[in-house]
């Protein structure tokens, strides 16, 4: 679609939402009365195990807007490593709609070190 003359380009739109160690991380984007747009979408939860214990795990659900998107849980890697779930996907936001994307983390024996979610229009 072309651009009404006079009119500047658009920056593509940039979002993200850090919870730093937190168990729940929501972005919100809110709506362009505008255009329709395109968003590449990152869902990243990442974890240590936990010295000792047994059979440590992690989790991560993706929720967009309040819809289950996806989900997953997998046994942590060694103790004292960092490990991650990582969830990428790309969703159309039609014209005056919002977008709301949630994570939700669950650990097992296993320390939260960051959950983050970003979106880069494309």
């Amino acid at each position: 679609m072309k651009r009404p003359a006079g009119q500047p380009a658009q920056r593509p739109e940039r979002w993200s939402a850090d919870a730093g160690d937190a168990d729940v991380a929501t972005l919100d984007i809110p709506a362009d009365l505008q255009r329709d747009r395109d968003f590449e979408i990152d869902c990243r939860f990442i974890v240590r195990a936990q010295a000792g214990a047994q059979a440590p795990g992690h989790a991560m659900t993706v929720l967009v807007d309040g819809a289950h998107q996806w989900s997953r849980s997998i046994d942590t890697a060694n103790p004292g490593a960092s490990d991650s779930l990582d969830y990428h996907f790309r969703r159309h936001v039609p014209v005056g709609q919002p977008l709301r994307i949630t994570a939700t983390t669950t650990v097992r024996g296993s320390a939260r070190v960051r959950l983050l979610i970003e979106a880069e229009e494309n």
